[in-house]
């Protein structure tokens, strides 16, 4: 009787992760992402407009969160706060999914600034309390998953400059946890985010 149960107990475990691991339907998300989305983040997430940021590839969490806080108000912009109060949770699911299957493409960078971005990326700048952003980006740039720290790599770099900036000022973006970015964009100089912009496109 107690072999019977655990299997069970087994069989409904597995049953439940397979659920939450196929939450996100990337095909049902298809049509409105290549119709509605597709303006400003291109059909594939590979925006062609340097101010709107490439989806593909970026963790499903991440891109759940964002839509999340847009549609609740927790994060502020005129056009995607709109787009996502019309959402439901399910098409929440179903995009993050289909941009998260796309492959990011990379565009080009300047060399001149690669050695300082690198410089802040891996090591900081302990004398204006910078943070390295590898503690939660990682060394190649690629995030942490679990922790819904996005995926910077290739990442178009008026698009990085623009959220640090956002960061950096008051009343700007607040949606980090724990005001982790704030801290850290507050302490950075316009040349080290400049320089920081370009490594995290050209790193992988």
């Amino acid at each position: 009787m107690k072999k019977v149960l655990m299997i069970a107990l087994a069989a409904l475990v597995a049953g439940a992760s397979a659920s939450v691991l196929a939450k996100g339907n990337a095909d049902a998300a298809k049509e409105k992402a290549t119709k509605v989305c597709a303006a400003c983040h291109g059909a594939d997430g590979n925006s062609t407009a340097a101010n709107f940021p490439k989806l593909a590839g970026q963790h499903p969490e991440y891109i759940k969160k964002q839509l999340h806080d847009f549609k609740d108000g927790k994060r502020n912009d005129p056009v995607m706060s709109a787009q996502a109060k019309t959402l439901t949770d399910q098409e929440i699911e179903d995009l993050a999914a289909y941009y998260s299957a796309q492959v990011i493409k990379r565009g080009a960078v300047n060399a001149d600034l690669l050695e300082a971005g690198e410089t802040i990326y891996r090591g900081g700048n302990m004398k204006t309390r910078v943070t390295a952003c590898t503690g939660c980006h990682g060394p190649t740039a690629a995030g942490n998953a679990p922790a819904k720290f996005p995926a910077l790599s290739g990442q178009h770099q008026d698009y990085i400059k623009k959220q640090l900036h956002d960061f950096k000022k008051e009343g700007g973006r607040t949606n980090d946890p724990n005001g982790m970015m704030r801290d850290i964009a507050a302490n950075m100089s316009e040349k080290e985010i400049e320089a920081v912009a370009e490594y995290i496109a050209a790193v992988h």
